[in-house]
């Protein structure tokens, strides 16, 4: 048989792939180390002990401390799947998400009555997941707003978060935010860095509620005082 074109192709990919088989390409690769969080469950599900609680990820339970699943997210799926092939299909989404969902997340975070909406002074994007949504912003940042490559986050965060920014092309920085002996939210010591230390122009990770991993929130006048600052000091 004479060897045409792609019976050549197909035997140089062949040996290219053998060669790619017995060379070591991921033995530069390091093993990442455990979530400090998620780890937490790696560990729980690996004890033996009858009487043990997870007390990682914050997530409902049962009583019998199993993942709960609320009566409202049952009711939610089961008018998806009523509705899947009519009003609902699998068909692929805009890269930025469905028009009708970001509409009513608009809603529901801002308020249908919301000026900035009305003014269409907001842009949404859906984004998987809160931390893939952290890094697609912090790529946007880093590209398009070079004022605003230096971010302000909590002491403490979230495990990932410092990771997630800094991969991003960020430069982390940390305000005070839990006092360890009083249980308490540092507002002052916040308040400070970002009225003194953090530049204009800067970016600031906020959680809005329920603070990973504190649990400490600061109170609605608190939140007034902390947006003032934002403003004056153009933080964004």
């Amino acid at each position: 048989i004479t060897p045409t074109p792609w019976h050549e192709a197909a035997t140089a990919s062949r040996h290219l792939w053998g060669t790619f088989a017995m060379a070591p390409l991921f033995e530069q690769i390091p093993v990442a180390p455990i979530d400090p969080i998620l780890g937490t469950t790696q560990l729980f599900n690996a004890d033996k002990n009858a009487k043990k609680i997870n007390l990682g990820v914050g997530a409902y339970r049962s009583e019998q401390g199993k993942p709960f699943v609320l009566e409202v997210v049952k009711e939610a799926e089961q008018e998806m799947l009523a509705e899947l092939g009519s009003k609902l299909n699998k068909e692929y989404s805009t890269i930025d998400g469905p028009e009708d969902l970001k509409k009513q997340t608009r809603a529901l975070v801002f308020g249908p009555d919301s000026e900035a909406v009305k003014a269409s002074r907001v842009a949404s994007v859906q984004a998987l997941s809160g931390t893939g949504a952290l890094r697609v912003a912090a790529e946007f940042i880093k590209t398009h707003m070079p004022a605003a490559h230096e971010i302000w986050v909590s002491d403490p965060t979230w495990g990932n978060h410092n990771t997630i920014f800094e991969k991003g092309g960020l430069k982390v920085k940390t305000y005070p935010y839990y006092k360890a002996a009083t249980r308490s939210l540092d507002f002052e010591g916040m308040m400070t860095a970002l009225q003194k230390d953090a530049q204009p122009g800067s970016m600031v990770l906020l959680h809005a509620c329920a603070h990973n991993p504190t649990g400490v929130d600061p109170s609605e006048e608190q939140w007034r005082q902390i947006a003032k600052v934002m403003q004056e000091r153009q933080l964004v």
